[in-house]
């Protein structure tokens, strides 16, 4: 019972916060609209929390994520305006996130810089260039189609809005909910998703039989930087905007808190991408349960902080068995 309460806890978590809303909120929780809204809310955090997984299980950690949200939400915006040109907006999504994770990835592989101080100094850097490309402000775009990325989709046939529109399901949550499938494939049915793990478990081990470790620590950075570019992209459409100082702060610890709510282990070689995806829902749905019924904002920090413990001290008795 103790095994599969430990394997099946971030699941038994989601069901039980699901019946307990639905108990609590009635059809205001369980509204078809209201479901895809906290799906559209917190998409941008799961692409993040999907690449974090890759880069944990590897024996790394990336706390720049946020910041790089935010640089490179600017960044997309600054580009759209001076040529007014989608694909130069998904280019600076896609390729500015890869070229700055894969330097976050130079650092701990080749530069041997512990994981934490390299992206802790991203954290500050990423940020703060953010702020001085735009004098601490923020950014807006006029081009009609950039809302598109968040706000399009394609309705689903039966179901309506409250005011009887058809309700759409968004292209972030698709693009979510895909991502998580194929790095779900690349850890499970990939030589790189076993190598991912086998690092993690043990580098030098690993480096032994063969493996070459900062090719692998290196790639999980990049994929962790495209997938934090292609979350600013939607984030920044979703707004149609982007402040330096605030777009996606904090995003990092929601990152982290969702692959440690689903079970992954902090100290590498295990994990799985289909938990991590429970976690952000779990996190999700806390956000939803606190602000619907008014909590005040200062406290729905420490109901996050007590279910991270409690997933932490559930991994900390798993891992003793």
């Amino acid at each position: 019972m103790k095994k599969f309460i430990q394997q099946y806890g971030a699941l038994i978590a989601l069901i039980v916060l699901i019946i307990f809303n639905t108990i609590w909120q009635g059809h205001d929780f369980y509204a078809a609209e209201n479901i895809r809204n906290i799906l559209a809310q917190n998409s941008a955090k799961g692409m993040i929390a999907i690449g974090m997984t890759l880069v944990i299980i590897a024996g790394g950690i990336d706390l720049s994520v946020g910041s790089m949200v935010g640089l490179l939400s600017v960044l997309i915006l600054l580009g759209l305006n001076k040529w007014n040109s989608m694909p130069a907006a998904y280019g600076i999504a896609i390729f500015g996130g890869i070229l700055i994770g894969f330097f976050n990835g130079l650092l701990v592989s080749l530069g041997r810089i512990a994981p934490f101080v390299a992206t802790l100094a991203g954290l500050g850097a990423f940020r703060s260039l953010a702020m001085a490309i735009t004098n601490a402000g923020q950014v807006t775009t006029t081009n009609p189609n950039f809302e598109n990325i968040a706000n399009g989709g394609f309705p689903l046939p039966g179901l309506h809005t409250v005011s009887g529109d058809p309700l759409v399901i968004y292209w972030p949550i698709l693009v979510f909910f895909g991502l998580g499938a194929i790095a779900a494939f690349i850890l499970n049915r990939s030589v790189f998703g076993r190598r991912l793990i086998a690092t993690g478990a043990n580098e030098q081990a690993s480096e032994y039989s063969g493996i070459k470790t900062n090719s692998v620590k290196l790639a999980s950075y990049s994929l962790l930087g495209l997938m934090t570019g292609i979350a600013a992209l939607c984030l920044t459409a979703r707004y149609n905007s982007a402040s330096s100082a605030t777009q996606g702060l904090y995003y990092e610890l929601d990152a982290i808190a969702a692959v440690v709510i689903g079970g992954t282990s902090l100290s590498g070689g295990r994990g799985r991408i289909g938990t991590t995806v429970i976690g952000v829902l779990i996190l999700g749905l806390v956000d939803n349960m606190l602000t619907t019924k008014g909590i005040d904002s200062n406290w729905q920090g420490c109901v996050k902080g007590v279910i991270i413990l409690l997933a932490v001290l559930l991994q900390r008795n798993s891992s003793r068995k």
